[in-house]
């Protein structure tokens, strides 16, 4: 009796072993190894938040930056976009970065004033006279100087990207000469400089979050606003404004910026892949910079705004009004700095 029970636990012990042997191949089987699967406790997923929309030169820059990532890193680092202000706003995201709730943003320069007076240089009306002077400036001692500024605040800057110059749109009147803007109020970023530069054109101004400039613009909150053509068109400011004037008066670009704890600590392979690729978008990017020129087409197709462009007489009526910004801005803005832009 005896016997027959040992026998009968060896029989149950060899199914038993024999089931585990089975499923542990079957399931191996399912589920091969593969060399290039990175495990998630290695994986690195980047926040990064804007504000503009998908289509946008920053939008579009923000995809094909995650896209390079993704492949350049056979998909261990992943970049998150979250845009149109999705996550944060304008007003909100510096503090989001310094937080660690994202570990990227893309602002605006006007954007950066209040953390260091330098970026006003580069809201001066007349300070750039096309893109190549724009990219000498950013790409040698001032683009340097700029980014320095923010490492005091946990930033660090990575990259500056581009959306081209601003133009000028209101519900009034077509937009000539400086006298036309006497009494109308203009939509701008959070800018000293803007904010003058309007009051010497004889207008208003109001500051309101990007993505809330059309409700300003439909409710008569605000005439105007100035813009890039990129921003009119994918923001279709153009279907609450009757004018705009192509017056290439400002410049608008952006800083890439990244949590300066949070790139310190990223492997040093990790820095490597995120570096070429930025270098890789950068230069993308500006090549849909210049597709402001098939936007414009598509906004004169429209029919529902009346573009003027400015003669070089009219030009020099505005440049001529608006000098009177930079002394006033010089000791705020500082000498050196002053020195690295053309100006009017």
């Amino acid at each position: 009796m005896k016997r027959a029970a040992g026998f009968g636990v060896l029989l149950v012990l060899g199914i038993l072993t024999a089931y585990v042997i089975g499923f542990q191949k079957n399931f191996n089987d399912e589920l091969p190894y593969d060399n290039e699967f990175t495990g998630l406790k290695d994986r690195i997923v980047i926040k990064f938040s804007h504000v503009v929309a998908e289509n946008s030169p920053k939008g579009l820059a923000a995809a094909y930056f995650a896209q390079r990532v993704k492949e350049k890193s056979n998909d261990r680092i992943e970049i998150q976009v979250f845009p149109n202000g999705m996550r944060y706003s304008e007003a909100t995201e510096v503090a989001a970065l310094q937080r660690g709730e994202i570990q990227m943003i893309a602002p605006s320069f006007s954007n950066l004033n209040a953390i260091d007076p330098a970026w006003m240089v580069m809201d001066l009306p007349f300070a750039f006279k096309d893109q190549a002077e724009v990219d000498q400036a950013l790409n040698g001692e001032l683009g340097k100087r700029l980014s320095q500024t923010l490492d005091p605040y946990g930033m660090k800057g990575v990259a500056f990207w581009s959306n081209g110059f601003r133009q000028m749109t209101n519900n009034a009147r077509p937009i000539r000469k400086p006298a036309d803007f006497a009494g109308l109020k203009f939509r701008i970023q959070p800018s000293q400089v803007l904010e003058r530069q309007f009051e010497t054109l004889g207008a208003s101004t109001i500051s309101t979050p990007f993505n809330e400039i059309y409700h300003s613009l439909e409710t008569r909150t605000a005439d105007g606003q100035e813009n890039t053509i990129s921003n009119i068109f994918t923001k279709r400011f153009y279907q609450v404004q009757r004018y705009m004037t192509i017056s290439n008066h400002s410049y608008l670009g952006y800083a890439v910026i990244f949590n300066k704890s949070y790139w310190d600590r990223l492997p040093s392979d990790a820095k490597l892949v995120l570096q070429e690729a930025l270098e890789e978008t950068t230069r993308w990017n500006k090549l849909k910079t210049y597709e402001n020129a098939n936007r414009l087409n598509q906004l004169q197709q429209t029919g529902d705004i009346k573009i003027t462009y400015l003669s070089d007489d009219e030009r020099k009526l505005w440049r001529e009004r608006l000098r009177v910004l930079y002394p006033e801005f010089t000791p705020i803005i500082g000498s050196d700095l002053m020195d690295m832009i053309q100006g009017p």
